[in-house]
């Protein structure tokens, strides 16, 4: 449960819980036109990032197996951008079956994911849980859906357990295990398929797609006529970033949800130049010399203290700009949803860009040769600079690696969640979630339901975005007044 502390005008939700990570959010409340709001926002990563420096001076091949460990909910991400970035480095292109089993796998978690993020992180801020541990103690605030539907709803909570265990076992049919498959390599995949393979993974994805079609999905649309009020909650800056997913050419042209961007919310989609993305870390507890640095020349050397920094994550920017990432980012850019940017239609994107991705992975199988190639032979190249871009399940995902004389000189990652939940940037812009948090109305200081329901519509990933801890100590909870 999230415990909370808040002084006058203060509050501050320290950890989150339901996501993967420690995130903490502390809001400024105040009257605004007799209705106590979000005037002010602070999201704050707790823990330090490390993972560009343990990479460094390794075998390029090692960083698909350690960037894996970055997070045990998405790691397929992590090692296909790694793989991606090694193949731009040695110029080899992946033969089709192995393209469409790294698309396949990576389809299987975020699958996984979605059910995930809905029935177990989010699901319980709308409807009360059973009453017992782990689902108590609990708040109790504007639940509204009647005794029957929240029944059915906690039992689809039951069986969505069941639908995350058949997703990773269709990515396992090929990946060899989930989380953290080993057969992502450059230059393709290892697993040769046959018919057994395709015919237990067809079986597993047609149960998927049954569960999110007729329960999913009906479930989110339930959600939303009973919160219809948050379809207008949660916006953010409205700007919508996406790299793109799943390659269905050998060039990575052709993708199943495109690359691109929109503005302010507007209807057109504008193309993504790489050299407009830097990193800021003015808020960030990281040297200042590294500040609006491009990811291919970033540097993840930590500051702590440091005076007016507030997390450990940094602020990806792009031409200066926040941006928000994730399904509702790639399923608007595809123009697969157009409903708008909310939280309610966060969970509504989601859900809908699950169908999307299982029924193609059911086409995909049809797609997959026995008897051809899964892995093209190449040289290491001496010395390159590249990156390989892709998408997590929680939105863009970027890898940046520098090799020289065969190793790693240089990495950086920048997550889906440094997108989303960064901190302010040198020009005091607030991150995605900061800024959607702000003019949230709080009905109760002492249960305000309504910030989680903001930041778990993001799905926020903090392991993804920290990952090294400092052993030792007590545990504690610091609370700043301002």
């Amino acid at each position: 449960m999230t415990t909370y502390t808040f002084a006058p005008g203060v509050i501050t939700l320290d950890p989150v819980t339901r996501i993967e990570g420690h995130l903490k959010i502390q809001v400024q409340v105040d009257d605004v036109g007799g209705q106590l709001c979000v005037v002010d926002a602070w999201s704050t990563g707790t823990l330090f990032r490390g993972f560009e420096k343990i990479l460094e001076n390794r075998h390029p091949w090692d960083a698909v197996p350690l960037t894996q460990r970055i997070c045990g909910v998405c790691p397929v991400s992590h090692g296909l951008a790694a793989v991606k970035a090694l193949d731009a480095a040695s110029s080899v292109t992946p033969p089709s079956n192995g393209r469409i089993m790294r698309n396949f796998v990576l389809g299987a978690n975020f699958i996984a994911s979605h059910v995930l993020h809905f029935y177990h992180l989010a699901l319980l801020d709308y409807v009360a849980g059973p009453g017992l541990p782990p689902w108590e103690p609990s708040w109790k605030t504007d639940l509204r859906l009647g005794a029957a539907m929240t029944q059915t709803l906690v039992e689809h909570y039951l069986a969505a357990l069941e639908m995350r265990r058949i997703a990773q076992e269709a990515g396992a049919v090929f990946g060899g295990r989930l989380p953290m498959p080993p057969a992502y390599i450059p230059g393709g995949f290892t697993h040769h398929p046959n018919s057994g393979d395709i015919k237990q993974a067809k079986s597993r994805i047609n149960d998927l797609i049954a569960f999110i079609q007729d329960v999913y999905i009906p479930d989110v649309v339930l959600l939303g006529n009973h919160y219809g009020d948050y379809f207008s909650i949660g916006r953010g800056p409205g700007n919508l970033l996406a790299y793109g997913v799943f390659d269905l050419d050998a060039k990575g042209q052709d993708l199943l949800l495109k690359r691109g961007r929109v503005e302010n919310g507007s209807g057109a989609v504008l193309a993504v130049d790489l050299n407009a993305i830097t990193e800021d870390v003015t808020c960030s507890w990281y040297d200042q010399s590294a500040n609006g640095l491009k990811p291919a020349s970033g540097q993840t050397d930590p500051q702590y203290p440091k005076n007016g920094a507030y997390s450990w994550l940094k602020a990806p920017r792009y031409g200066g700009q926040p941006y928000e990432v994730g399904p509702l980012a790639r399923m608007t850019v595809n123009g697969d949803y157009t409903n708008g940017i909310s939280v309610m239609d966060r969970h509504m994107a989601r859900a809908l860009e699950a169908l999307k991705v299982a029924q193609a992975m059911k086409t995909w199988l049809g797609k997959l040769k026995p008897d051809h190639a899964v892995y093209k032979k190449h040289a290491l190249p001496q010395s390159a600079q590249s990156y390989g871009l892709t998408e997590a399940p929680r939105g863009a995902l970027g890898h940046w690696v520098k090799i020289q004389n065969k190793k790693i000189a240089h990495y950086q990652v920048v997550t889906p969640t440094c997108w989303n939940a960064s901190p302010r940037d040198t020009y005091g812009l607030h991150g995605p979630i900061e800024e959607a948090l702000i003019g949230t109305a709080v009905q109760s200081m002492t249960e305000p339901i309504e910030l989680l329901r903001v930041v778990h519509s993001f799905d926020p990933c903090l392991s993804c975005a920290v990952h090294v801890l400092r052993p030792g100590g007590a545990d504690q909870v610091v609370v700043r007044s301002r």
